[in-house]
């Protein structure tokens, strides 16, 4: 009988299957999630803009430096950060590296691999995402570097001619792609199809599209044989677009998005991680926590991985200055407690800090 490994070439060793498992599953472990904090120079540049912060490197890494340097209880409820390559290569003031500040808390250091969305050509106004080229060699240098996980972001668009299948198929297919190279260097990949929440679309609408960008994506996933035990899923939750004047509640968001990925993501997928997708931070947390509420069948640990979602509050305490270092510290900390407590289904109380009910949304939202 022919040896699998040799028809199918990407197949993973037994001891690279289970090193990537056991990055999945820690992960996703009960009431943690991600911290993102892989914003691009451009985009934390707009970030320290809205508190009249000057776009410098310093300055973004002083910030970093107020994320990464939070109490150690911090670790309780965040397993994983994800940062950009600016961020993986700086150190704190004093000189110590961050990944390592994050893994002596018992945070797993991953990192953001792709380059960008770009346009895709023949469409209408769609989007693919760049950075195949020359990645074995980056994932294999964050691998050294201490990072155990990668992320990469596609976003499709719903219009009435959108998303085509052309773009599903595109970016279910370089996503694919990403996550074997990242599983043959040791990098358990995050999968991010993105369904933006720009449009005026029903919740109906937007149940329907991620189903079917979620049906790409696994086929996809299937024909470059993932390991998908060693994976984690970054989808949007099922959210109305945001110019619907319909207004669902927390549980409608919660019965739609459980619905969606129970019938298009397998059993097998370690665990789910949410983007917040221009949601307040309240609203994050509280849909976050109807969704582990809800009684439907969810094989999967479906925790967070939020970025504007666990920081506006923490930009908005600290506004650059030095004295707030530590009370922009305990809102992260008590942003992470909520969304902690939400990925178990056990929140109670106001959700939210000091920005908890600004709307973080974005049009056409670019990393």
């Amino acid at each position: 009988m022919a040896n699998p490994r040799s028809r199918f070439a990407s197949y993973l060793t037994p001891a690279q299957e289970d090193e990537l498992r056991q990055i999945a599953n820690a992960i996703v472990a009960p009431g943690k999630g991600i911290l993102a904090a892989d914003e691009s120079v451009g985009t934390m540049g707009k970030r320290l803009q809205n508190i009249n912060v000057e776009n410098t490197e310093d300055n973004r890494r002083k910030y970093r430096e107020l994320l990464f340097t939070s109490e150690d209880c911090l670790s309780n409820n965040i397993s994983g950060v994800i940062l950009f390559d600016e961020t993986f290569r700086q150190t704190t003031g004093d000189g110590k590296p961050f990944v390592q500040v994050l893994k002596d808390k018992g945070i797993i250091p991953g990192i953001k691999v792709d380059k960008g969305v770009v346009p895709l050509a023949g469409t209408h106004n769609e989007c693919t995402t760049q950075g195949l080229d020359g990645l074995a060699e980056r994932c294999a240098e964050y691998k050294k570097g201490g990072c155990g996980f990668a992320k990469w972001r596609c976003v499709l668009k719903i219009s009435d001619s959108t998303p085509s299948y052309e773009a599903m198929m595109e970016n279910a297919n370089v996503l694919a792609r990403y996550a074997t190279i990242c599983q043959q260097n040791g990098l358990v990949p995050i999968v991010e199809p993105e369904v933006l929440p720009d449009g005026d679309h029903n919740l109906e609408t937007a149940k329907r599209v991620t189903e079917e960008v979620l049906a790409f994506q696994y086929k996809a996933l299937a024909d470059h044989h993932v390991f998908l035990e060693g994976t984690l899923l970054k989808p949007n939750m099922v959210t109305a677009g945001q110019g619907c004047t319909t207004k669902y509640t927390a549980q409608d968001i919660a019965k739609a998005t459980v619905e969606a990925l129970n019938r298009r993501v397998p059993a097998a997928v370690a665990g789910i991680t949410f983007l917040s997708g221009g949601q307040s931070e309240g609203d994050a947390t509280l849909n976050l926590n109807a969704i582990n509420q809800y009684s439907g069948r969810k094989p999967w640990a479906l925790t967070f991985s939020y970025g504007r979602a666990l920081q506006a509050s923490v930009l908005k305490a600290w506004g650059g200055k030095d004295e707030n270092i530590k009370a922009a510290q305990q809102e992260l900390i008590k942003l992470a407690q909520a969304n902690g407590a939400a990925a178990v289904g056990k929140f109670s109380g106001a959700a939210g800090g000091a920005a908890g009910s600004d709307s973080l949304f974005v049009a056409n939202h670019a990393y």
